[in-house]
C-alpha cells in the first residue's frame, strides 16, 4: 500500500502528550476496559460536524458512550433489504449486544447537512438531487421533515428542520423491532437533544411532537 502517509506532526505531538498525561494517569482504567470489554450505559447518535464534541459536553470518560456519527444525526427507517447500513448496524449492536439503557439522538444548530436538505428540497441545490450524490440520497431521510416545516416563515424553517432531524430519527428508531421491544419493556429509553454550538445550551424533546425544553 503506497497511498497511506505518516500523520501530520501536530497530531503526533498531541498523541504523545495524551499518552504521557491522560493515559498514564488512568492506565489502570484503560487496562480494565481492554480486559473486561465495554459496557456503555448510553448510545449517542450525533452529527459528524467537528464542532459537536459529545464527550466534552457530558464530561464522559472512555468506555461511557457508544457513539455513532453521521451527516445530520439521521437514522433511517428499518429496512433489512440486504444493503449495507452503517447506522442501522450500530443501532443493532448497541441495543442487542451492548444492552444500552439510553439511546440519545443529538442534533445541533448551524448543521450543514440540514441546510443542504433544505436547499435540496426547496429546489436550490440541484446537485444534491443527482443519484450520484451520497449526501443528497442520505438527506432523503429528512424529506418528510421538510414537508412539515416548509410553510413556516422562511427565517424559522432551518431551525425547525434541525429539530425535525432529531424527531425523524426518533420516529425511525421505533420502526426497528428490537428498539421498540427494548422501549416497551422499559429496558431502554430514547432521548432527543439539540445542541446550540453558539451558546452551549441543550434542549430536549418532551411531550407533544416538536416541543423542546431547555435543560
Amino acid at each position: 500500500m503506497t497511498i497511506a502517509r505518516p500523520l501530520p506532526q501536530y497530531l503526533v505531538q498531541r498523541y504523545h502528550g495524551w499518552k504521557a498525561t491522560s493515559y498514564t494517569e488512568n492506565k489502570a482504567w484503560y487496562r480494565r476496559l481492554a480486559e473486561d470489554g465495554q459496557r456503555p450505559r448510553a448510545m449517542v447518535i450525533s452529527c459528524c460536524d467537528s464542532r459537536v464534541h459529545v464527550t466534552s459536553i457530558f464530561g464522559a470518560d472512555s468506555g461511557e458512550f457508544f457513539i455513532h456519527r453521521n451527516i445530520a444525526n439521521l437514522v433511517p427507517a428499518y429496512a433489512p433489504d440486504g444493503e449495507q447500513h452503517g447506522t442501522s448496524a450500530a443501532v443493532e449492536y448497541a441495543v442487542q449486544a451492548l444492552k444500552v439503557a439510553h439511546l440519545i439522538v443529538m442534533g445541533h444548530t448551524k448543521c450543514g447537512g440540514v441546510a443542504g436538505c433544505h436547499a435540496m428540497c426547496s429546489g436550490h441545490a440541484p446537485e444534491l438531487e443527482e443519484k450520484s450524490s451520497f449526501v443528497g440520497r442520505w438527506m432523503d431521510i429528512l424529506r418528510p421533515g421538510y414537508e412539515r416545516v416548509k410553510d413556516l416563515p422562511e427565517d424559522q424553517q432551518i431551525g425547525a428542520l434541525e429539530r425535525e432531524a432529531v424527531l425523524t430519527s426518533l420516529d425511525n428508531l421505533m420502526t426497528f423491532p428490537f428498539v421498540q421491544a427494548a422501549v416497551d419493556s422499559g429496558e431502554m429509553t430514547l432521548h432527543g437533544l439539540v445542541h446550540n454550538i453558539s451558546d452551549g445550551s441543550l434542549v430536549q424533546a418532551e411531550g407533544p411532537r416538536g416541543q423542546f425544553i431547555e435543560i
